[in-house]
């Protein structure tokens, strides 16, 4: 991944890096980022000089054909773990194992409090399940990272990527030993996820909107499908309009 993909990237972007020294040489640490394209999970590990690795729903590494394997070698080399989402309380669960197991082992583990992709730029409100509970269960420090201007590489729509310099802005590691045992209080979770949110909104310079980027998409698919509506509903009138005029045309001309 490091020396094929993520050298081209390198190579095409020049992404920016500011913060590289917060990154430890050794040892566990979260990587927790906002969350803009696709192509975080690829600028993030190409500038580091150390493996991270994030998780990705099993069904990336399970697609059958030509196009499946060759989609479950990309992710294996970028260093995904397949999640089994069919389990009684979906990804979660299985989220927060694979993030144990990997900082456990000393690595670098990646996630995105967010849960999703921002769908317009800003920054959402962080999930508090993932993040907190593998940061108490492991004791490893968190590390805030923004993400710039992935976005607008390759928005919805763009097949050809824009050549330009995204950014990336790494935080100081953040130590939560203080909730040691807190686990199960929900508003430790709360508390944890929420300042290393007010620290990505530092870093990124994101304008913060406090709920979930899933509700925010809903929201907008939902004013989408509400002015497709209405805008469908005038045509309609429009061209009942138009009908009645040249009926009442005909019956005008008749008399």
């Amino acid at each position: 991944m490091k020396v094929t993909i993520g050298g081209s990237l390198k190579l095409a972007f020049r992404p920016w890096v500011e913060g590289l020294e917060n990154i430890p040489a050794e040892g566990p640490a979260i990587l927790a980022s906002n969350h803009l394209s696709f192509s975080d999970s690829l600028f993030l590990p190409a500038v580091l000089p150390r493996k991270v690795t994030f998780i990705a729903k099993a069904e990336y590494f399970t697609t059958p054909g030509v196009k499946g394997r060759m989609k479950a070698a990309f992710f294996k080399g970028a260093g995904q773990l397949p999640v089994d989402r069919s389990g009684a309380r979906g990804a979660g669960e299985a989220a927060i194992k694979s993030g144990i197991e990997v900082v456990e082992r000393g690595e670098l583990f990646g996630i995105y409090p967010e849960g999703t992709r921002s769908p317009d730029g800003r920054l959402y409100r962080g999930k508090p399940g993932g993040l907190a509970r593998v940061t108490l269960a492991t004791g490893a420090p968190v590390i805030p990272i923004a993400m710039i201007d992935t976005e607008k590489i390759q928005p919805p729509g763009k097949v050809v990527p824009k050549l330009m310099r995204p950014g990336i802005r790494i935080g100081k590691p953040m130590d939560f030993s203080r909730y040691e045992g807190m686990e199960n209080d929900r508003f430790v979770l709360r508390a944890l996820t929420d300042q290393v949110m007010y620290e990505i909104m530092k870093l990124s310079g994101q304008e913060y909107v406090d709920i979930y980027a899933s509700v925010a998409k809903r929201q907008i698919a939902e004013a989408a499908k509400a002015e497709k509506q209405a805008q469908k509903q005038a045509e309609q009138a429009q061209k009942d309009a138009q009908r009645e005029a040249l009926e009442a045309e005909k019956e005008s001309a008749g008399s």
